[in-house]
């Protein structure tokens, strides 16, 4: 590699294997730690050679993939505006590898290769939504990505490249998380006409880098965006995994690319707060169909975009920033929608948003319903899916959850606020005038109690500096077996309980049911159980007999060389701390690279019992939290209502 090779803080962490504060603290400890030869003081890059030879003059292990060298090698060919281009043009090569590999390897062999590999991969990839600049990338370059693609395959190479750009560029680049983008997907097909039938259609008209779309496997997908780098990673994603695809460049409110197009589904995380999004050109657009879009509400112009997209009886999923639940500019387009029985659900999302909206087209004739679900997602997002299974079945039937069947005639007032917070349901047990004082005790009891829960962990000097070794290795040297749940189940109903990723993630016993199966994983009293996806909790499992659920690894570790509890604390934390994410937005976690200190089975069971203190203390707060939620909550509701009264 050449020396003008370089590499961020994280392409460091990655290649010696420990999270990113291992690296500030070499820089902050050592003295002659390389120092930075370009980018900014906020995400500065270092040499690579000079990185290598501090490496090992300092005794830090490191490996250099291949995957890491044609990154490297990538990410120094041009200046940091065309690396989009650049991976762009690395995946529509990977492309042509898949389509013709034969073809590569004779073009390989001849004297004029690099002129007809141009010509031979423009003519297999003529479907890409823009021209590809082949040239961006020198002969040398396009050897060692065809190496990769032999050794991992042309998607995951591509995958790979993709990733560490989006890494790379996780400030600039608004990649819609995978587990929204399987929720909306899921919550779409609840609808097809016959259950289990992947839909014919399905249209994102700001598919930015291509996320919305990955989880329709089977049908035929249709993408537009304004950028013309974004649009082509999106395409060649979806090529590599052998979609029927086609994708779009240019601005979908100005410049629609798929003009009279019916979808089956639409689903959409546009761009926010757009002020330029084209208002005064398109006053008069037959699109406007619920109401002209303020100049200030686009999002307002990206719902009925949508909705002009989709069929009659078909469904929108479309992500919302929660302000446009409530703008008052836009209360005309809310109760149109309300009225003509469009908008069928507005859900809040973990972590304040944004807002999920779910629309349907209504049919000629239909008669509109009367009521629309409202919900605050704070118990996670299966809880959605199970509410709008539940309200789509029986709207009149009260969901589940935090979640609330509201009468659209009641939303209709002077601000037809559509915020699921103000129509938060209260259950029974929690009417102010009942339900706070036994929450009061309740609360103070759990909040008396925590200091007894603190666990036995005293500050050290200096940081430890333990040799390791990473899960993949464990699995290979047989203290370690690793099972993956199913990807569907119903959990629902039957007489099987079911560990799911929700109970992992609150610490609760199994809550599901599902029916037997001899293709199911049985846990056992000691085996750790870590989520895939999203926060990516781990907990040892204190009893078995339940059976894993999706998006759960199973761990089985050998008691007589390693404890569990060490190694579940191990897996929460590098989920946690994305230390074995591939990028800052990504929800899946790589759990083999996740590195373990080698200590003794003594030692790790003093690690592994300080781990469960604080998986308690966990416990309790989040207990005593919820607690002073209700809590404060009922305080509000009672004195506002005269329910309560002040006793001072």
């Amino acid at each position: 590699m050449g020396h003008d090779a370089t590499l961020n803080a994280g392409d460091i962490a990655r290649l010696a294997g420990v999270g990113r504060a291992a690296v500030s603290n070499w820089r902050r400890r050592y003295d002659d730690f390389p120092q930075p030869i370009g980018g900014t003081a906020a995400s500065p890059l270092f040499s690579l050679p000079e990185v290598e030879d501090w490496l090992r003059r300092n005794g830090k292990s490191y490996e250099m993939s291949l995957g890491d060298r044609v990154w490297q090698r990538l990410r120094t060919s041009a200046d940091d505006l065309r690396l989009g281009d650049l991976v762009g043009c690395a995946g529509a090569f990977l492309l042509y590898l898949r389509r013709d590999p034969d073809g590569w390897k004779r073009i390989a062999r001849s004297p004029e290769a690099a002129k007809r590999l141009h010509q031979a991969a423009a003519t297999s990839t003529a479907d890409l939504p823009v021209p590809v600049g082949w040239e961006l990338i020198d002969p040398r370059l396009y050897r060692l990505i065809a190496d990769l693609a032999a050794e991992q395959g042309p998607l995951a190479a591509f995958e790979l490249l993709f990733d560490r750009y989006v890494e790379a560029h996780s400030r600039q680049l608004s990649v819609t998380r995978a587990d929204v983008a399987g929720l909306m997907a899921r919550l779409v097909r609840l609808e097809t006409s016959v259950p289990g039938v992947e839909a014919t259609t399905v249209l994102d008209p700001a598919c930015g880098v291509g996320a919305l779309l990955l989880p329709f496997s089977g049908a035929r997908v249709l993408g537009q965006e304004s950028g013309e780098t974004a649009a082509l990673l999106t395409a060649v994603r979806l090529l590599l995994r052998d979609a029927r695809a086609k994708v779009v460049a240019g601005d979908s409110l100005r410049l629609d690319g798929f003009p009279g197009l019916r979808a089956d589904f639409v689903v959409c995380d546009p761009p926010f707060n757009e002020r330029a999004w084209g208002y005064e050109e398109l006053t008069g657009d037959p699109r406007w169909e619920y109401g002209l879009p303020p100049r200030g509400e686009p999002e307002l112009a990206w719902v009925q975009h949508c909705l002009a997209h989709v069929r009659p009886g078909g469904l929108v999923a479309i992500l919302m920033p929660a302000a446009t639940a409530s703008r008052r500019p836009g209360k005309r387009i809310r109760g149109n929608l309300l009225r003509a029985g469009a908008l069928r659900a507005v859900v809040t999302l973990p972590a304040g948003g944004p807002d999920l909206w779910l629309l349907r087209r209504p049919e000629a004739g239909e008669r509109p319903p009367s009521l629309v679900l409202m919900m605050e997602a704070y118990g996670g997002l299966p809880a959605v899916e199970a509410a709008w299974r539940a309200f789509t079945a029986d709207p009149e039937s009260e969901p589940p959850d935090a979640a609330r069947s509201v009468r659209i005639i009641d939303l209709l007032d002077d601000e037809v606020d559509l915020s699921p917070a103000r129509h938060r349901p209260h259950p029974p047990e929690e009417d102010p005038a009942l339900g706070f004082g036994a929450v009061q005790d309740r609360f103070r009891a759990a909040a008396t109690s925590l200091p007894g829960t603190l666990p036995g962990v005293s500050p050290h000097a200096e940081a430890l500096d333990l040799p390791s070794t990473t899960v993949g290795e464990l699995v290979r040297a047989g203290l370690v077996t690793i099972q993956q749940g199913p990807p569907k189940m119903a959990t629902g109903t039957g007489d099987v309980p079911v560990l799911t990723a929700g109970d992992v993630a609150a610490g609760g016993r199994p809550t599901g049911r599902t029916s037997p199966d001899a293709g199911h994983i049985t846990l056992e009293a000691g085996d750790v159980v870590a989520v895939t996806t999203g926060e990516g909790a781990a907990r040892t499992v204190a009893e078995g007999g339940a059976v894993l659920g999706p998006q759960l690894h199973l761990y089985r570790v050998d008691r007589d060389r390693m404890d569990p509890d060490f190694l579940a604390g191990y897996l929460r934390h590098a989920a946690t701390s994305g230390t074995t994410r591939a990028y800052p937005g990504a929800s899946r976690v790589d759990a083999r690279r996740v590195r373990i200190p080698r200590l003794p089975l003594s030692e790790q069971q003093v690690y592994g019992k300080a781990f469960r203190e604080l998986l308690g203390l966990e416990d309790r707060l989040r207990e005593t939290t919820a607690l002073g939620e209700t809590l404060i909550r009922l305080g509000f509701d009672g004195l506002v209502g005269g329910h309560l009264r002040p006793s001072g």
